[in-house]
């Protein structure tokens, strides 16, 4: 690889450094050569560069692209240790938590656990959207308070706490500042950007010590509702004083295109051009079968595309405004309108109800099931309880306030020698596990799991019949992974699941931390948030559309921007869809309903 002059003045520089740019500017890569200069040349023995990324998919592509640079000898490629920030602060944090009162025995609250053991809180209020401003700081006192309290006097800790609890021992610690300094003196942060307060205040305290590397688009900034604070890169540079090297001009994921140059106009609000190579807008009549019946058909010509050009692990990600539209688009795949063939995917989903579906799959796995419906009722609370995460319904809560009194009611009846209720709503339900109890499993993990899984799904309990639906977003099964091969081995050990369902919740905690997941490859739907960190071959963003009366837009949901208002078209906007944008190697094709299209896509003058 010959380096840029840019990139030389980054291998030349010493002490803290500050390098900034969009899109596929080479920020990781150079980072990656540089870590691997520090290893060679200045560590001492044991000593390790240690490089942060906030997502998963950020690490994985990190540690994919050290694996295949062909400069860096496996022994220097050894000395980079990458990890995603949850997991940097779980070591700390369980190595030593009790510097501020913590016990000593510590375990992780997930965030399925966590919203089921705020969903007491959550019920006495209602939804966010009609809390007053007074309202709204008194449930978020009451769920930190709980949260504290679990952490503890239980010893559960959620992740938002992970961040507060290591930087206040690491600030009241300076043989801890020390210790991290000797293992790790140098800290590469990824999408630095993005940091929030808690997570700066523990970027200072390494900065005590060690020498930062800070990777930045200060473009890309799209998470504001989690706390990044666009004075971050200010906040470093007079913290810090770094050498700042600016990557702004350079583009190398989407070179030969105009989507980085599109992206950028997006950000402006003004474009320079007519038309952008590798830029696709179309637009569809806003109604539901021909807006899916466009989006099909675009997904079959990239597709195409793709498959024609012989890359054996060619991408296309279908990006969406909403969690809602991301199912909507999800189900489209599988039964498309107008006969159309269904198209093999994945999608990306918020993983609560799917998670907690899951460990109801796990405990219908183990044998001799029916002789503790108390832990299998429990379990369907907490499906109740959590599948809304840090937004439950009141419907939600209600099903598990309501399941948990049948069930009083159900062994009440059996306590007094009677028959349960004919009417109780655990009828079908429990007709369905006996059904399921009645499966001859074989010891293939993935056969029995979709086994038990289409047996929920076809029951008569609706209940169930969601979990089972719910369930199919996870990939925990595939070939090879690490669940697959523990509950292959409980069988082989027991003859049986015996341990099915703690085998599942162990497998989803490591899965928080693990880097060893593989890019998406094939078709993938997802929220345009969770694209962040991403790249594919092909992007096709795919926006809602307005519901019509009587020729006025009576609603306008699943936008980019909201409710389509220009008035709402704001940097936070702007940044989401530009970031979306620029996820696209090769092509970029955006679909905006023909009546009402994209605020961002119109220029003023022509609305």
């Amino acid at each position: 690889m010959e380096l840029t002059e840019k990139q030389l003045e980054v291998m030349a520089s010493d002490g803290h450094l500050l390098v900034t740019g969009g899109p596929g500017s080479g920020k990781t890569t150079i980072s990656i050569l540089k870590a691997a200069r520090i290893a060679e040349r200045d560590l001492r023995p044991q000593q390790k560069v240690l490089f942060l990324s906030f997502a998963r998919a950020s690490v994985s592509r990190v540690v994919e692209a050290i694996e295949q640079e062909q400069s860096i000898p496996p022994a220097i490629r050894r000395r980079i240790e990458v990890e995603t920030y949850h997991s940097f602060f779980w070591r700390i944090l369980k190595a030593h938590g009790y510097l501020i009162g913590l016990p000593r025995q510590l375990g992780i609250l997930a965030p399925p656990a966590e919203a089921i053991a705020l969903s007491g809180i959550r019920s006495a209020f209602q939804a966010d959207d009609k809390l007053s401003v007074d309202e709204r700081a008194a449930k978020a006192e009451a769920e930190n308070a709980e949260r504290r309290r679990l952490a503890f006097e239980e010893g559960r800790v959620c992740f938002d706490l992970f961040a507060p609890f290591v930087g206040a021992f690491l600030h009241r610690s300076q043989r801890l500042q020390g210790l991290l300094a000797t293992m790790y003196p140098v800290v590469i942060f990824d999408e630095f950007q993005d940091t929030n307060a808690e997570q700066w205040h523990v970027v200072q305290a390494l900065g005590m010590r060690s020498r930062l590397i800070a990777l930045a688009d200060p473009e890309q900034r799209i998470f504001d509702f989690i706390g990044a604070d666009p004075e971050r890169l200010n906040h470093y540079r007079d913290a810090f004083k770094p050498t700042e090297i600016d990557f702004s001009d350079a583009n190398h994921r989407s070179a030969g295109t105009d989507i980085a140059k599109f992206g950028n106009d997006i950000l402006a609000g003004k474009f320079q051009k007519e038309a952008y190579e590798g830029i696709e807008c179309w637009v569809f009549e806003p109604y539901t079968d021909p807006a899916m019946s466009t989006l099909v058909t675009k997904v079959y010509a990239a597709r195409g595309r793709l498959v024609a050009a012989g890359k054996p692990d060619w991408s296309l990600a279908i990006l969406v405004p909403t969690k809602r539209m991301t199912r909507l688009v999800s189900d489209t795949f599988r039964e498309p309108p107008a006969e159309m063939q269904a198209i093999i995917h994945s999608a990306v989903v918020e993983l609560e109800a799917a998670i907690l579906g899951s460990e109801i799959i796990a405990y219908l796995l183990q044998p001799d099931t029916g002789e503790n419906p108390d832990l299998f009722m429990n379990l369907m609370c907490n499906y109740y309880q959590g599948k809304g995460g840090d937004q439950p319904t009141k419907g939600a809560l209600e099903e598990a306030d309501r399941l948990r009194k049948a069930y009083e009611k159900w062994c009440a009846a059996i306590a007094a020698g009677k028959n349960p209720p004919g009417n109780s709503v655990l009828r079908k339900t429990f007709e369905v596990c006996e059904a399921v109890s009645a499966i001859s499993l074989t010891g293939d993990p993935d056969k029995d799991w979709r086994a038990v899984r289409a047996a929920l799904e076809g029951g008569a309990c609706k209940r169930l019949k969601e979990i089972g639906l719910e369930v199919r977003n996870i990939r925990l099964l595939e070939r090879g992974t690490q669940l697959r091969q523990e509950l292959a081995q409980d069988w082989r050990d027991n003859g049986s699941y015996a341990n099915a369902l703690t085998i599942v919740r162990t497998a989803f905690v490591q899965e928080h931390f693990s880097t060893s997941s593989k890019p998406e490859t094939g078709v993938v739907v997802m929220n345009m948030h969770k694209a962040k960190g991403k790249q594919f071959d092909e992007v096709i963003i795919f926006e809602g559309w307005p519901r019509l009366q009587n020729g006025e837009i009576v609603a306008n949901l699943d936008r980019i921007v909201w409710n389509n208002d220009r008035a709402e078209a704001n940097e936070s906007s702007r940044q989401n869809l530009r970031v979306s944008v620029t996820r696209g190697r090769q092509r970029t094709t955006i679909l905006t309903p023909k009546t009402d299209p994209c605020v961002l896509l119109v220029p003023e003058e022509k609305r």
